[in-house]
């Protein structure tokens, strides 16, 4: 099964997976890219270093996940649905789910600098969106393999933690939608829960990272048992893909709480603030 497809050189504007997108805007390749740095003296400049940062974070992020692949495929014989191989769609689904796909959701803002916000709004959304999806294809494979085995379910620190997670993550998904995309929410509304929602962003897709290190070290426990302790090939490998974990798992972070990187607001934007700030709650500008 292919886990990754890979971009022809000096192609970033045609290459479709994420990681090259956001590559390719940063550094102005993409046609949306291209479209921004050509449309006007307004737009924003990118921080000198935040291009490189956001680059080491897609090499990890696409590192552990082929990484991941490779450990599947070495050492628990690959993935498959209607075989006893269906387990192990569970832990590719949500590396690149939670963890692949919810980091570059959360680093949309810090790449799309000077497009449309409503654009860069829907971006990252759909992106989630995706991430929803697979981790959710995850979840149904491994309850139905543990049905079909006749083992236990939501037993072990793992289960517990990955359910509390995947339901913050869609709790997130739905309030995030119904204050920021669909039009009923007022503007001191949004503007009272936009802090809260970067907070819980955050802390799920930390909560993601740390329940897929606790899976990990659970499935080497139960297969190598006293034998990790030997440095077993495998369970070096996995330990290996651990410290990667780790690795994105704080990248995107600082990323995100870098203030001089934050997404600048365009004067546009803040005029139509204004305006539906006046058509939501009757205020007008020149009252504040």
């Amino acid at each position: 099964m292919k886990i990754l497809h890979s971009c022809p050189p000096f192609s970033l504007a045609h290459c479709s997976c994420p990681a090259a997108f956001l590559l390719g805007e940063l550094t102005g390749h993409t046609s949306v890219g291209r479209l921004s740095m050509e449309s006007g003296g307004g737009a924003a400049s990118t921080p000198r270093t935040l291009p490189y940062y956001v680059a080491f974070s897609q090499l990890l992020g696409l590192t552990v996940v082929a990484m991941t692949g490779a450990w599947l495929g070495l050492y628990r014989g690959g993935i498959a649905w209607e075989s006893a191989l269906q387990f192990n769609v569970h832990p590719l689904c949500m590396v690149i789910g939670l963890v692949f796909l919810q980091g570059d959701a959360l680093l949309v803002y810090r790449v799309f600098r000077n497009e449309a916000k409503r654009t860069t709004k829907v971006l990252h959304g759909v992106l989630h969106v995706f991430a929803l999806i697979i981790a959710l294809v995850g979840l149904v494979a491994v309850f139905d393999y543990h049905k079909k085995n006749g083992y236990a379910d939501l037993y072990s620190l793992h289960s517990w933690c990955g359910i509390l997670v995947f339901v913050l993550y869609f709790v997130q998904w739905i309030v995030g939608f119904s204050f920021f995309l669909f039009p009923g929410a007022s503007f001191s509304l949004r503007s009272r829960y936009r802090p809260q929602h970067v907070f819980f962003g955050a802390t799920i897709f930390l909560l993601s990272v740390g329940t897929a290190l606790l899976g990990l070290k659970e499935a080497l426990l139960f297969k190598l048992g006293a034998d990790y302790s030997k440095f077993e090939p495998e369970g070096v490998l996995a330990n290996t893909l651990g410290l990667l974990l780790v690795c994105f798992g704080g990248v995107v972070p600082y990323i995100l709480t870098r203030a001089e990187w934050k997404r600048p607001s365009q004067a546009e934007e803040q005029a139509l603030s204004m305006d539906f700030k006046t058509l939501t709650e009757g205020d007008s500008p020149s009252s504040q």
